[in-house]
């Protein structure tokens, strides 16, 4: 049985850490805004179930914004840790995160949309608000490189 491949010349992070942890509290903050902004012209509309399930998606996709981050640093500090070493190997904290995570959310619309009553497509749309946000610091760091 062959012994597993080190991993040479292992490539460093960019020095650009700063930068991307500054598009990704870009991220989070816009998610809030997006949302939130949507939720109010719901309500100005008077749509009210609509404009609080605009709102609790928004906070769910902020969340599970957030838990994905945590998850990913958790890996990310695993592999800068290995390197160097035998094949790499996931620690299982990150699996259980990724699965907490979409239990989580998916618990929250479940009792959301069976005890409030608000309309589901409201809050799969006010999750939405993490891929517009998502989409608007990708515009921003095109056009402002850097910046």
């Amino acid at each position: 049985m062959e012994s597993p491949e080190r991993i040479e010349n292992v490539p460093q992070a960019p020095a650009s850490g700063a930068l991307g942890r500054a598009t990704e509290q870009r991220i989070a903050w816009l998610t809030l805004v997006i949302g939130f902004l949507a939720a109010a012209v719901a309500g100005g509309a008077g749509r009210w179930q609509w404009a609080k399930g605009l709102a609790v998606g928004t906070i769910l996709g902020w969340l599970n914004f957030r838990l994905l981050r945590r998850g990913l640093d958790v890996l990310v500090a695993a592999s800068v840790d290995q390197a160097g070493g035998p094949l790499a190997r996931t620690p299982q904290v990150a699996f259980l995160l990724a699965m907490l995570r979409y239990g989580l959310i998916g618990f929250c619309v479940y009792v959301i949309f069976e005890r409030l009553r608000v309309p589901l497509v409201s809050m799969l749309v006010g999750l939405c608000a993490l891929g517009a946000a998502a989409i608007a610091a990708s515009v921003y760091e095109i056009l402002r490189p850097g910046g």
